[in-house]
């Protein structure tokens, strides 16, 4: 999840702003929150900060920590961390119908294909015992809001792209298993940066994310080709990046630096992750 996270505060700055090249750095310094989570003036400059990404990654991880192995309530635990880190940081970058939904007091989905779905379901490839039980949490954190057979294949893409990579499955494996399921990634990455555009959907966004993936050859390169091809960046960056660090790992300065960008209520759920990973780890060998 920590990859995803940096993938969101590297492509934080290039979503509006697209960049068609590798030639960036992956933060620029400006905080835009204080560490009491605090809205600072700077939050409309151009810096590296965390978006919507974070927020809801972070929520779906706490209510998958908060479930403790029993999801029989995982939806209505990803319901109230949701609205609950949706209220905290109302400023993050939420699309105009789940900004509507996080206001609501219905927790009815809105039939979303959107790539929020794919954004944040990260940690569900961490918690998961099964391929099968990848896709039933997917859908679990997924339906809440988008409840749309895209918006539902989208999340599902991104997770078992994650769980794969976790297992040792290499490029042409978890690219295989991605044609045969869910999109096709027959794609050039020239021809991307010079006309692929600004797309929102997960049917026009994941698939691209996943390529960056399957072209880079480190976990940095992963974030810079998904960014330069200049589209939704922090999210195309957010779902390459979950993908990228589980396949190779995440280079230790960024992996620090990372909770530089996160307030103290945010790192504190990403730590009792990396606690949990840990263990869990601990438990394989």
């Amino acid at each position: 999840m920590l990859g995803a996270i940096i993938g969101d505060v590297a492509g934080s700055i290039y979503e509006f702003h697209p960049v068609k090249n590798k030639n960036f750095p992956l933060f620029v310094e400006n905080k835009y929150f204080n560490k009491d989570g605090e809205l600072t003036l700077g939050y409309f400059s151009a810096g590296s900060r965390f978006t919507d990404d974070t927020v809801m990654s972070v929520a779906v991880c706490k209510a998958l920590l908060d479930c403790d192995g029993d999801y029989s309530n995982l939806r209505e635990n990803v319901i109230k961390n949701m609205k609950a880190f949706g209220e905290r940081y109302p400023y993050a970058g939420y699309g105009v119908k789940f900004s509507q939904w996080l206001r609501s007091s219905s927790a009815e989905p809105y039939n979303s294909f959107g790539n929020g779905s794919a954004m944040r379901v990260s940690p569900v490839a961490y918690f998961a015992k099964s391929l099968d039980e990848v896709k039933t949490l997917s859908r679990m954190v997924t339906d809440v809001t988008h409840n749309h057979p895209e918006g539902i294949k989208g999340a599902e893409a991104a997770a078992v792209c994650i769980w794969l990579a976790l297992r040792g499955k290499n490029k042409e494996e978890i690219k295989k298993y991605v044609e045969e399921n869910y999109y096709n990634l027959d794609f050039d990455y020239d021809d991307l940066v010079k006309n692929y555009k600004f797309d929102e959907t997960c049917q026009g966004s994941v698939p691209q994310s996943i390529y960056s993936f399957l072209i880079s050859n480190s976990f940095e390169d992963c974030l810079k080709t998904a960014i330069s091809m200049g589209g939704d960046a922090d999210t195309m960056a957010t779902v390459a990046g979950g993908i990228a660090e589980a396949f190779y790992g995440l280079p230790k300065d960024l992996e620090t630096q990372i909770f530089d960008y996160l307030t103290d209520d945010l790192a504190e759920v990403v730590e009792r992750f990396c606690l949990y990973k840990k263990e869990k780890d601990n438990e394989k060998r």
